[in-house]
C-alpha cells in the first residue's frame, strides 16, 4: 500500500513542478509583478516533495533494500532541498526584490533531480509501476 501511494504521488509532484515552471515562465516573460500565487505554487511543490520523501522512507522500511535505491534516495533528497530553498529565500527578500526566475530555475533543477532519481531505480518518469 505504501509503495502504491509513493508511486502515485509522483504524478502530483510532477504536475506541481510543471505548474511552477509554467507560472514562473509566464511571469518572467511577461515581466509581471511578483504574485503571491507563485509562492503558494512553489510551497505546494516543495510540500508534495516532502510528503513523497516521508512516504518513501516508510516504504523503504517496509521493503527489501537494494543498492540502486541509494542513487534514488540521494537524488530525491537533493530535489526536495532545491525546491525548498527558493521558497525560504524569497520569503526573506523584500517584496520589490522578489522575482520569478529563481522559482523557474529551482523547479527545473528539482524536476531534473526527480527524473534522475526515478531513472536510478530503472523506471521511466511516467512509467506505471503497479
Amino acid at each position: 500500500m505504501l509503495y502504491a501511494a509513493h508511486s502515485g504521488i509522483r504524478y502530483l509532484v510532477l504536475a506541481a513542478g510543471v505548474a511552477v515552471v509554467l507560472f514562473a515562465l509566464y511571469g518572467s516573460l511577461r515581466s509581471r509583478p511578483y504574485a503571491s500565487a507563485m509562492a503558494r505554487l512553489s510551497a505546494t511543490f516543495a510540500g508534495l516533495l516532502h510528503l513523497q520523501l516521508l512516504i518513501g522512507f516508510a516504504t523503504l522500511l517496509s521493503r527489501p533494500f537494494h543498492t540502486r535505491l541509494i542513487g534514488h534516495i540521494l537524488a530525491m533528497l537533493a530535489a526536495a532541498a532545491v525546491a525548498q530553498l527558493v521558497g525560504s529565500v524569497m520569503k526573506r527578500r523584500p517584496e520589490e526584490e522578489r522575482s520569478y526566475l529563481p522559482h523557474l530555475v529551482s523547479a527545473l533543477v528539482a524536476l531534473a533531480l526527480v527524473a534522475v532519481g526515478i531513472h536510478a531505480i530503472g523506471r521511466g518518469v511516467l512509467q506505471s509501476t503497479l
